[in-house]
């Protein structure tokens, strides 16, 4: 079976993203593998000071909730596609890369919530197009 990997964040760039994947698996017969990362936020260590952070298991449930939201937004653009749901740690374009080394397609939205604004392609889809093991479709702004 095909497969279609989609890295979403719960941006407006990663739904067109999620949805434009969703569209391509039906037109390939394929599985599409919805991923979503995390990650302490990096200010956190500025300055020295490191405030008690918040469990693993938090990070990880809040982004579970995330991509099962972006999948429930997704409506009847799922229906008849099989869907895995990945969750992992890590910087998002090194999981998404790590994701992708069986897949037929990664599929990357042109800006999602990553901190440098005003470029017109994001970071990790740069990254992406960069070190994927595959073949990579950045979906513009809609």
């Amino acid at each position: 079976m095909n497969t279609i990997v989609v890295g979403v964040d719960g941006s407006e760039g990663a739904q067109h993203a999620l949805e434009f994947a969703l569209a391509e698996a039906k037109l390939r017969h394929a599985g599409v593998r919805a991923v979503m990362s995390w990650a302490e936020p990096t200010m956190v260590y500025a300055g020295g000071f490191v405030p008690p952070l918040p469990p693993d298991s938090e990070y990880e449930a809040g982004a579970r909730k995330v991509l099962d939201e972006a999948l429930a937004t997704a409506n009847g653009a799922k229906d008849g596609v099989a869907v895995e749901r990945i969750v992992r740690k890590g910087q998002a374009a090194q999981v998404l890369c790590d994701e992708s080394k069986d897949a037929d397609l990664l599929v990357v939205g042109s800006r999602g919530y990553g901190g440098f604004h005003g470029l017109l392609v994001g970071s990790v889809s740069q990254q992406c197009a960069s070190h994927a093991p595959c073949p990579v479709t950045i979906v513009p702004k809609a």
